[in-house]
């Protein structure tokens, strides 16, 4: 039987799943990977201890097999997190006191804001394929950072990785990096095949364009392209696998996820149309939107277009929710009955999610769905906002608190909190709409699709129907497929997705609450207006403070 391994990395755990050809899981393994948080907006985490992750998994997933199997190709997908490789190909400590392995910073570590700042004021014409607004999950202001906190490190570092990038070096030895990862996250002008050195040294980073950019990468691949040398030995036998399979080009974990989805819609080959109306939803601690067209749409507040970083020949338009399953985790564990409603769960042998919605349900026997938050609303940026606003200093809001904490209090907060950010997702559709989409569908995975209140909400809220994959877990199936295009099995990555998803259940909006949630979406639009005028009134006092 000829399998397929597709290779995840979230941003908690390794993942290993072995596939068919024709998408069907037949094992799967987890392992969990450390983050450490030394202060307020840092996270760090360690390209050792990941790589020996994804190994075990592999092994793992390799023994849960229960008929033979030969695997004939792998795909890689990872967070976009920066990974520092020195000269001994080692890693170096990006964290500021020295400690030793942390050398990667997570996607969601938000040091660089000062340097984000800087570089959005620069005017620079890249910053037009980023939505107008670099966003401190990016890599150029870490690199910043880097180079001014830890010049010395900087100065040692002999390749900056993408961490999915450093995943396939990791497997092959191989130096090429994707065009999913470096026109995302890197400002690659994938439509031109080049960087822009302008840009660079505009912000400081000018040393990096030396010996045409080798520690970022000079040798740049689309999706469905194959990384020179196959798994390499020490690769091999560390994840009990046979050398020389070959390795696709990796992708970004969330972007893994829409190439799991885009092929929901059909049962033989993808059309324009098809993906033009479709949008891809991959909810994890944060959430991506993605959406492709044939043309490049320049859409404020939302990154890209990028030209081949997802579906080939078409432009990828990514948007986003910085905190999306962190945001409802946060929301029940701060309340009052979070931590006794968890062990609750956990002596029922169920999710803290299964219990809130039971109570949602009692408490709209004689309502409507969703209508018991009328006076309760919740603005979701706690962690800045992604998209469209593109405003990581937001901040979370909630109008509506009572003098109570029952757990029917922390019920209507829960639910309030989901339809906050469905209402997030809304914004991001109408503002990809008002410039030439047609979206009227939503592809969605990830943990939170688990849970059919969060659906619910969403369907509803933006009026859009959902497919969920019969595969549910589409981000490994995603690597999955890089790895069967990588292999030779389908001749191009349209193809193999067509092939390898299968839908599922439908969720349809229910046309009885659109006003209803049109009204709610409106007062966090006033919620946000209210925010920005607030701060600018607070930082013009502080101003005249200071200069007084």
């Amino acid at each position: 039987m000829d399998l397929v391994l597709g290779i995840d990395v979230g941003t908690g755990s390794a993942r290993a799943g072995l596939f068919t050809l024709e998408g069907l899981k037949k094992a799967s393994s987890v392992r969990p990977i450390q983050t450490w948080t030394p202060r307020p907006g840092y996270a760090q985490q360690s390209s050792q201890d990941i790589w020996a992750a994804v190994c075990e998994a592999t092994r793992s997933a390799l023994e849960m097999l229960d008929e033979p199997g030969q695997v004939i190709g792998i795909g890689f997908d990872a967070t976009c997190s920066l990974v520092v490789v020195g000269g001994d190909y080692q890693g170096l400590s990006v964290d500021p006191d020295g400690a030793p392995e942390q050398d990667i910073i997570l996607w969601a570590d938000h040091r660089a804001l000062e340097e984000t700042r800087e570089i959005n004021s620069s005017g620079q014409d890249v910053l037009r394929y980023v939505g107008g607004t670099i966003s401190p999950e990016m890599e150029t202001p870490k690199l910043l950072w880097l180079k001014r906190h830890l010049p010395r490190i900087y100065e040692q570092a002999v390749h900056f990785f993408d961490l999915p990038d450093f995943l396939t070096w990791r497997a092959t030895g191989s130096l090429s990096r994707s065009a999913c990862s470096t026109a995302c996250k890197w400002t690659y002008l994938a439509h031109e095949n080049r960087w822009d050195k302008g840009y660079f040294q505009s912000i400081g980073l000018e040393d990096l364009a030396r010996d045409g950019f080798s520690r970022i990468g000079n040798d740049i691949r689309p999706l469905g392209g194959l990384v020179d040398g196959g798994l390499n030995a020490q690769a091999a036998a560390e994840m009990g696998l046979p050398a020389g399979i070959p390795v696709g080009v990796s992708a970004i974990d969330a972007h893994a996820g829409g190439i799991g989805l885009f092929g929901l819609n059909t049962e033989d080959s993808l059309s324009d149309d098809q993906l033009e109306r479709s949008i891809s939803l991959i909810c994890g601690t944060s959430s991506c939107h993605m959406a492709v067209s044939k043309d490049a749409r320049f859409v404020p507040g939302v990154w890209g277009p990028y030209w081949n970083a997802m579906v080939p020949e078409m432009w990828l338009n990514e948007a986003g929710q910085s905190a999306t399953g962190a945001l409802i985790d946060f929301v029940i564990s701060s309340h009052t009955f979070g931590s006794a409603l968890r062990q609750e769960a956990k002596d029922a042998g169920t999710s803290v999610y299964a219990l809130l919605n039971a109570r949602i349900e009692a408490l709209e026997r004689n309502s409507l769905p969703g209508t018991i938050t009328a006076d309760l609303h919740v603005l979701p940026d706690f962690h800045g906002n992604r998209s469209p606003h593109a405003d990581p200093d937001l901040t979370g809001m909630i109008s509506g608190l009572r003098l109570s904490d029952t757990v029917d209090d922390l019920a209507r907060l829960y639910l309030a909190t989901l339809q906050g950010l469905a209402y997030g997702t809304k914004d991001i559709i109408e503002a990809l709409n008002a410039q030439g989409y047609r979206i009227d569908t939503i592809l969605a995975t990830g943990g939170s699709t688990k849970n059919p209140v969060f659906l619910r909400e969403h369907a509803n809220a933006t009026g859009c129907r959902i497919l969920l994959p019969a595969e549910p877990d589409s981000v490994l199936l995603g690597a999955a497929i890089l790895g069967a295009v990588a292999s030779g099995t389908y001749t191009d990555l349209r193809q193999a997705m067509a092939q390898m998803s299968h839908a599922g259940d439908e969720i349809v909006p229910d046309p009885r609450l659109a006003a209803y949630h049109a009204a709610k979406c409106s007062i966090t639009h006033d919620m946000l207006s209210q925010q920005l005028t607030w701060r600018q009134q607070m930082r013009d006092f502080l101003e005249k403070e200071n200069t007084a």
